[in-house]
């Protein structure tokens, strides 16, 4: 295909808003690059949003107690899956050797999830591999401490004290995802079946499961109203952009499958679709938040599902 138009993998600011600027109540605990983790204070419970990736495990902890430290507490209630992909719990098993006490909450599927000798195996593969890409370490990735104790489903309640999260079922990147929403405040944790945020003008796309769900997912979720959003692997969204960022997410997906399709339609088997995939989706600047091997296993997926669907 001639011309294939580069998408901007960069992250981005809005104009005069900075996407890290989290409310008083919530301490970004990340560590490391490709995963996200946010610790999140009611007035009677704590909550862990992910953990991300297990090659960061220490320095994820570490931000963790200082930051219950300065609240004067001394341990996590609740940890929250968003879904079983390595990069967003790859931690878990660390974090609940430091606080076993947890309740680990996620969808039934999840549970299903981490039963499975052979989705662990792949968490372990693309921790190992994640590790080898941001650091030096030979450290075995440990993914035999995966558990949930509290399923949720849609429209299900976490109580925290003064605030409480409300579930909502999302699928499409993959069939665990959850949405949580922390009212009253009315701030929506997004998944991946929504898209991540890159820059104000730009959401990637990863549906590895079924696009018909994420569509519906992202509309659910605009219906829902929120005030404001937290996009995974980026950060906090404009209060005004709240709509736009589910209209902007549909018109991205849409734009993903129809450049697929158009692949097709011009003869090109599947490794070729896969090249020109690359060439619009690959960066550099890319490789600094995921490493090479799990975009490739993700874009394969993306692109059978659509070439099996459409």
């Amino acid at each position: 295909m001639e011309n294939i138009k580069k998408i901007n993998s960069a992250y981005g600011n809005f104009p005069e808003h900075n996407r890290f600027d989290y409310p008083d109540y919530m301490v970004r605990v990340t560590a490391g690059n490709g995963g996200e983790s946010y610790l999140i204070f009611g007035s009677e419970k704590t909550a862990l949003y992910d953990t991300g990736m297990a090659y960061c495990h220490e320095g994820v902890v570490d931000n963790i107690e200082k930051a219950l430290a300065d609240r004067g507490r001394n341990t996590i209630d609740y940890a929250l899956m968003s879904h079983t992909h390595y990069d967003h719990i790859g931690a878990l098993p660390y974090i609940l050797k430091r606080w076993p006490d947890a309740t680990v909450v996620g969808s039934k599927k999840a549970r299903q999830v981490f039963a499975s000798d052979g989705a662990k195996a792949t968490m372990k593969r693309l921790g190992e591999a994640a590790r080898d890409n941001f650091t030096d370490s030979k450290e075995p990735v440990d993914v035999d401490g995966f558990r949930v104790d509290m399923v949720v489903g849609e429209g299900d309640r976490i109580d925290m004290g003064d605030r409480y999260f409300v579930v909502m079922e999302t699928k499409g990147h993959t069939n665990c995802s959850l949405t949580y929403v922390l009212e009253p405040q009315s701030l929506m944790f997004t998944c991946e079946s929504t898209g991540v945020m890159r820059n104000p003008g730009n959401i990637h796309t990863a549906i590895l499961k079924s696009y018909k769900d994420s569509i519906d997912s992202a509309k659910r979720c605009k219906a829902y109203g929120a005030k404001q959003l937290i996009s995974p692997h980026y950060g906090i969204i404009p209060e005004d952009r709240t709509d736009y960022y589910f209209d902007l997410y549909i018109e991205c997906a849409e734009a993903e499958k129809d450049f697929i399709l158009k692949c097709r339609d011009e003869g090109m088997s599947r490794d070729e679709i896969f090249e020109a995939f690359d060439e619009r989706n690959w960066s550099d600047e890319r490789g600094r938040a995921q490493p090479r091997e799990a975009f490739e296993e993700n874009a394969k997926y993306s692109i059978m599902h659509i070439l099996n669907n459409f």
